[in-house]
Formats: C-alpha cells, structure tokens, sequence
C-alpha cells in the first residue's frame, strides 16, 4: 500500500468519523429554514451518507462496515465524557455551568440515539449499495449514492427522532418533545434536507477511485 493511498485512506475515514461527532454535538439546537424544523446537525449529518458510500467504493463492503462501528464506538466515548463534565461541579466564576448542562445533558440522549440509528441506516446503505452495484453494475456510479440513501435516509430520520428527542431525554435529565412535533415537524424536516444534501453531494462519488485495497 503507497503512502499517498494510505493518506487517502486516512483522510477519508478521519473526515467520516469527524462529520459523525459533529453532527451529534450541531444536534443539540434546532433550526427552522421555511418553515422546516430540523436538527442543527442534519446538514452534516446527511453527508455522511454520502462519505460512507465512498468509502465502500474505495475501500470495499468491508472496510465501509468498520468505519460505521469505528465511528458509533468513538461516538459513545464522546457521549460519555460530555456526560461526566455535566456531572462534575464548576467554579462559581463560570457563568454559563447551568446553561451548558442543560445543552448538553441532552448530548448522551442524541448520541445513543444518533449511533443505533446509524448503524441500522447505514448498514442497511451498505447492504443497498452492494446490492445496486452488483445488480446494475452498467448505470451511473451516482446512481448507487442516489438508491442506497433512498432508502437509508428515511430510516435513519425516524429512528433517530424517536429515540434522541422523545423517548431517551428523561434518562439523562433532559425534556423531551412532544411525538406529534417529534415526527411531524423534525423527521420530515430532516428527511426534506437531507435529500437535498444528498443530491448535491452525489458528484463526490467520482472523487474516489473504484478499487479495493488489500492487506
């Protein structure tokens, strides 16, 4: 293996694994772009997807499913840690310890929420790219980001809501939203904007070369 594929490689997989921590953190605000609620961390998060896939077009079947576990693995050492500073008492001179807990008491809720969502969306991704290339090997390389967030998007969006903004909060001390707004408002938003992210991120794709790496 060449440095310059193993630079490639790290730059890939690092970039995936840090657009999956800060969609996670973006998370904890929710924005409204006409009239669409979302989490912050949607935009980011959506491109993941996209990152995925490249790297199962570089690197293979394999090495995609890893980084997924790689990322939901480092993912809970984030959780844990931004729960352990919330736990711990500051010094009266930091105005903002009251408001900093309760933003990011939620981090572990949206985190959980966040890794179990993703490991089902995105290996069911990985199952629907692999099926796609296999099957239609003759259509565009975009066609096979295009089929596989299709059907992983949605998934993703309505597990993640469920479980990051209404059942898991109180765990954690946290408010919930209600199941209505939770569904109707954040899933839909998300799914609107993530379509969007995905459709422009499909040129990615063809940034990376179709081959796997051995050893």
């Amino acid at each position: 293996m060449s440095k310059q594929t193993i630079k490639a490689v790290v730059l890939l997989i690092g970039t995936y694994i840090m657009a999956q921590a800060i969609a996670d953190v973006g998370a904890t605000k929710f924005v409204e772009i006409g009239g669409i609620v979302m989490p912050g961390g949607t935009f980011i998060f959506a491109l993941t997807f996209t990152l995925r896939d490249m790297i199962h077009k570089r690197l293979g079947k394999e090495w995609a499913r890893t980084a997924i576990f790689a990322a939901a693995g480092l993912n809970v050492m984030l959780a844990g840690y931004v729960f352990f500073l919330s736990r711990l008492s500051a010094p009266d001179f930091f105005a903002l310890s009251d408001s900093w807990n309760a933003i990011f008491s939620i981090v572990p809720a949206i985190t959980i929420g966040s890794i179990i969502s993703e490991l089902v969306s995105e290996l069911t991704d990985t199952e629907v790219y692999q099926f796609w290339k296999t099957r239609f090997p003759r259509l565009p390389q975009w066609s096979r980001v295009l089929a596989s967030n299709a059907v992983s998007l949605p998934i993703d969006s309505i597990v993640f809501t469920f479980l990051a903004f209404v059942l898991l909060p109180p765990l954690f001390g946290a408010e919930s939203i209600s199941f209505a707004d939770a569904f109707i408002g954040v899933a839909s938003g998300q799914i609107v904007f993530k379509a969007i992210v995905t459709v422009i991120s499909l040129p990615l794709i063809y940034t990376v070369k179709d081959e796997r790496l051995e050893g």
